[in-house]
């Protein structure tokens, strides 16, 4: 953990980013109907998530808050495989969803988004895209009968 000037970490100063976007999500998120669990409006997904992403927010700033001064750490320098990998999956899931259908595009972000991992090798990013394309047919296509296609030329 690196100290920032004041003595608090980073970790103290992301938990807080993280707990004020939750509040924002679960403010703008109200001005929608929210609904009950078995009636959900427009607003219950935000407010929900921004109610999680709060709660996780605050906790990682009251652990950081509250952690000792001895376990600094070096800074590690910026994964730039990593980042490239999953920019590059989010682009070609855009295209591919609009141009290719919902399997292409899945398979897509999900290889090229488990590449940004230098473990992982070009057989384990298949067999994880095929099984997360799996799960996207019976998710997606047949159980909540979505309106992606599973292919589309063009």
């Amino acid at each position: 953990m690196q100290r920032a000037g004041n003595g608090f970490n980073k970790d103290y100063f992301g938990g807080a980013l993280m707990f004020l976007l939750g509040l924002g999500a679960m403010v703008k998120g109200r001005t929608y109907p929210v609904g009950t669990l078995s009636l959900m409006g427009p607003g219950f997904f935000p407010v929900a998530l921004g109610a999680i992403l709060a709660l996780v927010g605050l906790a990682i700033a009251v652990r950081a808050r509250f952690a000792g001064l001895e376990g600094e750490e070096k800074a590690l320098p910026p994964e730039w495989r990593g980042w490239s990998c999953i920019c590059i999956s989010i682009v070609a899931f855009v295209v591919l969803g609009k141009h290719g259908g919902l399997l292409p595009a899945t398979f897509a972000i999900v290889f090229i988004s488990a590449l940004a991992d230098r473990q992982n090798t070009i057989v384990s990013a298949t067999v994880l895209a095929l099984a997360i394309m799996v799960v996207c047919i019976v998710v997606f296509w047949w159980a909540l009968q979505m309106q992606f296609p599973l292919f589309g030329w063009g």
